[in-house]
This record gives C-alpha cells, sequence and structure tokens, in this order.
C-alpha cells in the first residue's frame, strides 16, 4: 500500500464552507441553539440586538422586575386598553430607541395639530364663551343674585360692623352646652327670707350656699364653728368703706380732697384714656424727660410732656409738669396758655393773671383772660387793661368794641383810630357807626392816613348812593382810580370787578355800575376785548350779580353796536333774568342796529305774542319783511303767528305768497302741514306731489306724504312713497322706522325685519334702528331673538344710552340693578340711561331716589320731552300739589321738543295747536307705570 501524505488527507477531509467569508447577518451557533457570549479578550456584542435575552442565571430581583414589565406590557395591549379611533392607550414602542428620525416626525406632528388647533381656535373659544354666558343666564350663580346687595356693602360703617354677632353668639350658648353649670350669687334679701319655714338671719357655713359669700370658706377648708351671720358681715364692710373715705377726705389739714359721694364717678374719670403700647409711652416718658433735663429752656419739650401725661389719663401730672415749665420759661406764651388750658377755670383765670404779669404785652394771653371770664363787665374790664399795655393792637380793639352798644363803640372807634391809624376796618366800622356827615368826615380822614386802599373809595361811593347823590357815585370812582394810581397801586381789573360785584349784593346798584364802567376796558388788548367782555358778563350772571353782567352787556354794545352776537347774548340774557320789558327795549335797540339779524326781529314778535299783543306781533314782522324780503324764517313766523290765532284764512294767503316768492322745501312742509291739520287731505296730497317733484332731498315731504296715505289706508301706496323716499334719502333713519312700522301693521314681520336690516347697512353703527329691530322681536313674543339682537347691538354701538336703556329692563329683576351700573360706566351723562335708573329705583319704591335722579336727567337734557313726562307722571302718585305745579312751570321754561314718547303725542297732527303742558299731560296718559 502506497503511503498517503497527511497533508493530502486533510485537504480531502475539509469543509468547502471554510475559508469563505460568513453570509449577511450569520451568528455561530444560532442554527443548534446556542447563544454568544463575551470574553474580557472579546469586548462587543456576541449576538443581535433583536435576540431574546437569557436570564436563566440572573438574580432573583432582576427576574421579579422582568416580570412585572412583562405584565405592564400585557396590561398596556390588552383588549380593555384598546379604542377604535385612538388605538392602545399606552405607547407600543416605548421601549425602543427614540432617534432623530423619530424626533423629525414628532416635530412635524406637532406643527400640525398646532396650526389645525389655530384654524379652529377662535370658533372654539366664541362658542364656549356664548355657552357660558348662556348657562348663565339660565342659571346664574348665588354669589351673581346677590351681586345687588353686595355693592350696598359699602354704606356700612365701622360701627356697624363692630356690632355685627359672631356665630354661635349668645342665643346658642345654651344649645352649645347644655350641661355648663351656672353660679349666680343670690342677694341678701333672698337670703333673709324664710329658708325652709322658719325664719332666720344665718347660715350654715356647711351648706352650699355659704361658697357664694365672699369671704365664706368652702366646704373641705378650715371653717369657723358656728353659723355665719349675713347682716352683721355687710354692715361691717360699710364701716370699712367709711373709714377710708374719711381717712382720704381728712388728709390735708382739713382740706376735703375727695367726694365721698362722687369717689365711684371720680373712679371711673380716672380710667386712661390711651389705648396704646404701655412700653411707648415709656419710652416717650424717658426721650422727653432727657429733652427737659439737657434744655429746660426749651418750652416745646414741656408742653410735650404735658400732653403725653394728659393723654395717659394722668392730669395731674400733667398739670404740675406745665407748671414747671413756666417757672423756667416766664416769657412764654405758649406755656401760660397750656397751663390756663389744663387748670380748671377757677385755677386758670389765676394762671393766666400770673401769665399776664409775667408778659403784659401778649394779645393772646389777654384774650386768653378775656375768655375765662363769663360776665361781659369782667370781659370790658380784662379789654380795657390789655388796651393800656397794648394800645395798637387791632384784635383787641375790635374785641373790646363787639362788647360795647353802639354810642360806647363809636367811642372807643374814635380811639381806636387814633391808635391804629393804618387799620382800615377800624376806620369803616367807625364811618358805619356815624350820620352822613361825620361818615364822610371819617372816610376822608381815612384816605388821607391810607392813600392806597380802594375799600375806603367804595365805601365813599356806597356812603352817597345811599343818601341819594346818585351823580357824586360815578365821580367817587373815577377820583378812586386816579387817586390809587398816583399813589403806585396797580388797578387790577379782576378785584375792581369782585368789588362791584361786592357793592350789588349789598344793595349798591350805581356803585357796582360805575365800577364796571370805570375799570372793563383796563388792561386788555385791543383785539381781545369783545370775548373778555362776554366772558365777564357770563361769569358776573353765575355768581348771580345780573347788574354787573347787565352793565358789562351795557358797556361791550356802546364799543360793538354792530356785533349781533353781542346783541343775542344781551337777548337771551334779559329773556332769563330781566323782565319783558326790558327785553322789548334792548330788542328794539337792537333790530336798530342790526337789521339783517331775523333772529332778533323774531325775538320781539315772538315776546308780544307771548305778553298777548297780536297786532303788535304782525307790526314787528312787517317791519322785519320790509328789512329782509323772502327771508324764509320771518314768513314762516308769520305763518306760525296767524295759525296759533287761528287766522288760517290768513295764513294760506301768506303761505301762497311765501311758495310764490320763497319757495324753500320748509315752506312746501308748512303748506301742506296746515292743511292737513285742517283735515283737507286731498289738497295736503297734492302740494306733497309737488313738493317732492321739486325737493326730492327732503326727507320729511316723504314722511308726510306717507303718514297722509296711512291716515287714509292707503298703505300700498304709503309703502311706495316710503321706499321712494329711501331711494333719495338712504340716511333718513325715521324713514327706514315708518316703512319698518308699517310692514309691521301690514303683519309682515319678515319684511320689516329685512327694511331694519337693510336700513342698518346703509347706515351703520345706528342704535335707533338696532332698538326698533329688538323691539319688533318683544312685541312677536321672541324674546331670546331679542336678547341675541341687544347683544349684537351693543358690540356696534357700545356707547349708545337707548340700547342700555332698553337692555336695563331686558333682564330679570334681580339683575337690573347690575345691568343699570354697568350702563352708568358706560354712559354716565346720557339722559336715557338717566331716565332708566329713575324708572328703576320707581318701581323698587325709592321714592327720594328716583326724585333725584329725575331732577339729574332733566338737568344734563332739558330738552329731553320723555323725562319731564316721567318726572311728572311720578309727581302725579307721590308729590305733592305744589310739586306738580312747580315741575309744569319748569317745563313750559324749558320748552322740551324731543323723545320717544313725547314725539308721538307732539307729532300728531291731531295735536298740532298743543301747548307744552297739553303735550305734557297727554304723554302722562300713554305712560305705564314701571314695575
Amino acid at each position: 500500500m502506497a503511503h498517503i501524505p497527511a497533508a493530502t488527507l486533510g485537504n480531502k477531509n475539509k469543509k468547502h464552507f471554510l475559508g469563505v467569508p460568513a453570509p449577511l447577518g450569520y451568528v455561530a451557533g444560532v442554527g443548534r441553539g446556542a447563544t454568544g457570549f463575551t470574553t474580557r479578550s472579546d469586548i462587543g456584542p456576541a449576538r443581535d440586538a433583536n435576540d431574546v435575552s437569557d436570564d436563566r442565571h440572573a438574580p432573583p430581583a432582576a427576574k421579579r422586575k422582568k416580570k412585572e414589565e412583562e405584565e405592564e406590557d400585557d396590561e398596556d395591549l390588552n383588549d380593555s386598553n384598546y379604542d377604535e379611533f385612538s388605538g392602545y392607550s399606552g405607547s407600543l414602542f416605548s421601549k425602543d430607541p427614540y432617534d432623530k428620525d423619530d424626533a423629525e416626525a414628532d416635530a412635524i406632528y406637532e406643527s400640525i395639530d398646532k396650526r389645525m388647533d389655530e384654524k379652529r381656535k377662535e370658533y372654539r373659544e366664541k362658542r364656549l364663551k356664548e355657552d357660558l354666558e348662556r348657562y348663565r343666564q339660565e342659571r346664574p350663580k348665588i354669589q351673581q343674585q346677590f351681586s345687588d346687595l353686595k355693592r350696598n356693602l359699602i354704606a356700612v360703617s365701622e360701627d356697624e360692623w363692630a356690632n355685627l354677632p359672631e356665630v354661635g353668639d349668645s342665643r346658642n350658648k345654651k344649645q352649645r352646652n347644655p350641661r355648663a353649670e351656672k353660679f349666680t350669687p343670690l342677694p341678701d334679701s333672698v337670703l333673709s327670707r324664710n329658708l325652709g319655714g322658719e325664719a332666720t338671719t344665718a347660715i350654715d357655713g356647711r351648706s352650699g350656699l355659704a361658697s357664694m359669700i365672699p369671704g365664706v370658706a368652702t366646704p373641705g377648708m378650715l371653717t369657723p364653728s358656728g353659723d355665719l351671720d349675713l347682716r352683721k358681715i355687710g354692715q361691717a364692710r360699710n364701716t370699712l368703706m367709711n373709714v377710708k373715705l374719711s381717712q382720704v377726705s381728712d388728709s390735708v389739714a382739713g382740706q376735703t380732697v375727695v367726694d365721698p359721694k362722687g369717689y365711684l364717678t371720680d373712679l371711673q374719670s380716672m380710667i386712661p384714656t390711651y389705648g396704646g403700647d404701655i412700653n411707648d409711652i415709656k419710652k416717650a416718658r424717658m426721650l422727653l424727660k432727657s429733652v427737659r433735663e439737657t434744655n429746660p429752656y426749651h418750652p416745646p419739650a414741656w408742653i410735650a410732656s404735658a400732653r403725653l401725661e394728659e393723654v395717659t389719663g394722668k392730669l395731674q401730672m400733667a398739670r404740675n409738669l406745665i407748671m414747671r415749665g413756666c417757672e423756667q420759661n416766664p416769657q412764654s406764651e405758649d406755656l401760660w396758655l397750656e397751663a390756663a388750658r389744663l387748670q380748671p377755670p377757677d385755677t386758670a383765670k389765676g394762671v393766666i393773671a400770673q401769665a399776664a404779669r409775667r408778659i403784659p404785652t401778649s394779645v393772646r394771653i389777654w384774650i386768653k383772660a378775656a375768655d375765662l371770664e363769663t360776665e361781659p363787665k369782667a370781659k370790658r374790664r380784662v379789654f380795657r387793661k390789655a388796651l393800656e399795655h397794648i394800645p395798637n393792637s387791632v384784635r383787641l380793639w375790635k374785641a373790646a368794641v363787639e362788647m360795647e352798644n353802639p354810642e360806647d363803640a363809636k367811642i372807643l372807634l374814635s380811639r381806636a383810630v387814633e391808635c391804629c391809624g393804618t387799620s382800615v376796618e377800624l376806620w369803616l366800622a367807625l364811618a358805619r357807626l356815624e350820620t352822613y356827615e361825620n361818615a364822610r368826615k371819617v372816610l376822608n380822614k381815612a384816605r388821607e392816613k391810607i392813600p392806597t386802599d380802594r375799600q375806603i373809595w367804595t365805601t365813599a361811593a356806597k356812603l352817597e348812593e345811599a343818601n341819594g347823590n346818585i351823580h357824586m357815585v360815578e365821580k367817587i370812582i373815577d377820583r378812586a382810580l386816579s387817586s390809587l394810581s398816583a399813589n403806585g397801586v396797580e388797578i387790577n381789573r379782576d378785584q375792581w370787578l369782585q368789588e362791584a360785584i361786592e357793592a350789588e349784593k349789598s344793595g349798591a346798584i350805581k356803585c357796582c355800575q360805575a365800577i364796571v364802567r370805570a375799570v372793563i376796558a383796563t388792561g386788555i388788548d385791543e383785539e381781545d376785548r369783545k370775548q373778555t367782555w362776554i366772558d365777564d358778563a357770563e361769569n358776573c350772571a353765575k355768581e348771580g350779580a345780573y347788574e354787573c353782567a347787565r352793565a358789562v352787556y351795557s358797556y361791550a354794545l356802546t364799543e360793538f353796536p354792530s356785533k349781533k352776537s353781542i346783541w343775542l347774548r344781551a337777548a337771551y340774557f334779559e329773556k332769563n333774568h330781566g323782565t319783558r320789558e326790558s327785553l322789548e327795549a334792548l330788542l328794539q335797540k337792537a333790530v336798530a342796529h342790526c337789521p339783517q339779524s331775523e333772529v332778533l326781529w323774531l325775538m320781539g314778535a315772538k315776546s308780544k305774542w307771548l305778553a298777548g299783543d297780536v297786532p303788535a306781533a304782525r307790526g314787528i314782522l312787517s317791519l322785519a319783511f320790509q328789512a329782509n324780503p323772502n327771508s324764509e324764517d320771518i314768513w314762516l313766523a308769520a305763518v306760525k303767528l296767524e295759525s296759533e290765532n287761528a287766522e288760517y284764512e290768513r295764513a294760506r294767503r301768506l303761505l301762497a305768497k311765501a311758495r310764490a316768492s320763497a319757495p324753500t322745501p320748509r315752506v312746501m312742509m308748512k303748506s301742506a302741514k296746515l292743511e292737513w291739520a285742517l283735515n283737507n287731505l286731498d289738497e295736503a296730497l297734492s302740494l306733497l306731489e309737488d313738493a317732492v317733484r321739486v325737493f326730492p332731498e327732503f326727507a320729511k315731504l316723504w314722511m308726510m306724504k306717507g303718514q297722509i296715505e296711512e291716515q287714509k289706508d292707503m298703505l300700498e301706496r304709503a309703502a311706495e312713497s316710503y321706499n321712494a323716499g329711501l331711494r333719495r334719502c338712504p340716511n333718513s333713519i325715521p324713514l327706514w322706522l315708518l316703512l319698518a312700522a308699517l310692514e309691521e301693521k301690514r303683519n309682515l314681520l319678515t319684511k320689516a325685519r329685512s327694511v331694519l336690516e337693510r336700513g342698518r347697512l346703509k347706515n351703520p353703527k345706528n342704535a335707533l334702528l338696532w332698538l326698533a329691530a329688538i323691539r319688533i322681536e318683544i312685541r312677536a313674543g321672541m324674546k331670546d331673538m331679542a336678547n341675541t339682537l341687544m347683544a349684537r347691538a351693543l358690540q356696534d354701538c357700545p356707547n349708545a344710552g337707548e340700547l342700555w336703556a332698553e337692555s336695563i329692563f331686558l333682564e330679570a329683576r334681580p339683575q337690573r340693578k347690575t345691568k343699570s351700573v354697568d350702563a352708568l360706566k358706560k354712559c354716565e351723562h346720557d339722559p336715557h340711561v338717566l331716565l332708566a335708573v329713575s324708572k328703576l329705583f320707581w318701581s323698587e319704591r325709592k321714592l327720594q331716589k328716583c326724585r333725584d335722579w329725575f331732577n339729574r336727567t332733566i338737568k344734563i337734557d332739558p330738552d329731553f320731552g320723555d323725562a319731564w313726562a316721567y318726572f311728572y307722571k311720578f309727581e302725579l302718585q307721590h308729590g305733592t300739589e305744589q310739586q306738580q305745579q312747580e315741575l309744569i312751570e319748569r317745563s313750559n321754561a324749558a320748552e322740551p321738543k324731543h323723545g320717544e314718547e313725547w314725539c308721538k303725542v307732539s307729532k300728531n297732527i291731531a295735536n298740532w295747536c298743543f301747548k307744552t303742558e297739553d303735550v305734557l299731560k297727554a304723554v302722562v296718559r300713554n305712560l305705564p307705570t314701571p314695575i
């Protein structure tokens, strides 16, 4: 057998895969179930990361932890945690590594979610807010229902807060502690009665009653043997008190310092009134003591120390301290005055007398000395003694003069002006007490002594006026100005005007007028004269100085005779504060200087007409025609004058002439209105047909045409007229309202809503159109729709008083007060809101508050007729006849023209002749009482 080499056998048995690279993903031993392992020389993973871990050799704690994690995973992935929409509630991949791709994917998903959330955010928040508001309206919280009562808590005072009882006070003590024992000491009268049917005045010490008596030992302690006599105990107690009082009362050399009867009252008065910390008092005492010892000649330190003791209730110590201070500082009047204040009245007199001897030149000490005296004679004696020491004190002379009768006062003042020659008050007081001749001499002497004071001159002018020397008044004022200027006194215009106002208030009319004429032009630039004088007149009128204002207007009109604005202001001033005669005299001068001013002519004619002088009014208007031919206002005033006096044919002729010579829209409207008022409807319609062809932009013509057609039951034609007017006048709110009311009258609610919607589109942010739409829904019984419209309206017109006033009464009664507060915050000075608040107080029967708010309303807007009507109805129910009559007079003076309820009556053609009082009473008949 041939020998085969070993290397050849080795090559034959060699496997085919040896030396070949391992396939992708191959792990040695996996096929036969073996697992990889790691040695210290081979650092790195020996198996795939996805291989199942082998926990056979793991510690028990690790095995338990692994088992719990598997159970949690099973719980997360079971059927109970699965939802068809969102899947498993847990994370299926929480154990996988979170790499860069995962972070990028999460960022993308998050941005998408954020974008989708923002798209619906505004709608979602709005929807949530509406749902919340609706829920709160349907089910208000208790705190909202009591919000009006909470607001009233601001009126509760501190004392009322302090008097509020705590929870579980005395009324519940019995229930809280029913078993508590109560010990009430019995009076002697009970113990002295028959106890057990036997008369006795003693009590057994071993009994329970003995413990109720002070000083009697209780059982179980050392007690005296025998019975206790209660009467003897009481007598001994009284005897002991009398002995103590006697010892105290006789302790000072027989002088009684304690009143035995008022002993307890005195004890009560000695209780300290200071409620602060006692340590603060001690610190203050130490500090003030240090100040006194450091500088005993510092009066404020002694005063502060005395007041500290006074505050803490130690009055005697305070008196002692202040008297020591007076000894150290005998020249300090503050210390002596404080000492007199702290002492009782009798002692104070001695203290102040000592002070007057130490400081005889102190006015305050002498005044205090006079105040301490009770008898007038003693007061006079003190003042005369004081004047001997201080003859130049004006204060002392004035106080002394006040104590005397006129004759003695005259003598004193004669001496006073010698001692105090520069006191204007003393000179003027003496002049007032003297006769006319002597007063003139006194004032002349005063002018020599004090050549720079204006009051002496004005007093002299008043003196001359009071004695009938009117011609001297102007001369004295002129001399006063020249004399004061010569003595270097600046002529202050405002001060002199104030002097004129004071002169008028004292009754010196000529003096005030002379002062105004003398100083009115002083210190004013040429171009500012007119406005400055108008302001001066208005300020005088505000202060009630009507003669001064009249003098200012008179001077201004002499300087500017052709200025219509000054004539008008003067005329309105006379109308408000003057008489009819003064007004007519002024207007007569005015039209002579300003014949082209129609207003002045019309005011004169109206004044004559109101006085009942119709021919004079016609004469004024005819003169006005001559000065202002073809003037629309004068034509219409003449027509009104004739129609008010039932001269209808003359009015027709005047209107016909006016249409021929001055065909204006107002003339056409007044012509049609006259025929309509006289019930000539066809003639009125004919005039209106002609008028709307010539003046299609004048909305009132279309309104009158539609209303007359409504009156004739021609509803279709009325609707056509309103629509034609709206095509020409889309901004006329009354036209939109009339058309909507007509559609509602025809039971076409949808059409009425549509009309108002179109009106709001043409005229945005208009409160009246919103209000009409809301009321249509209320009348239709759709309150929810009305509330929705109200919310939209208040968003569109947040400051509309008409809407806020309506919204108050749309709320339920508990929420009305809260709504009214919100309305007042938005529209504090709106008459509609103020009227609504007044009606709210009326419904709550708060009558005085209601009256106050009605007065506020008509003061803010006197032209608001609804407020006058509601106020008059309120006075008819709750006021007196005098209040009702006064209100009618005030409304006649104000002549209101506007207001929803007011215009329903005043604009009704059947009431075209009504005066203000007639309209007021007619409106009141149709008004409901607020509930």
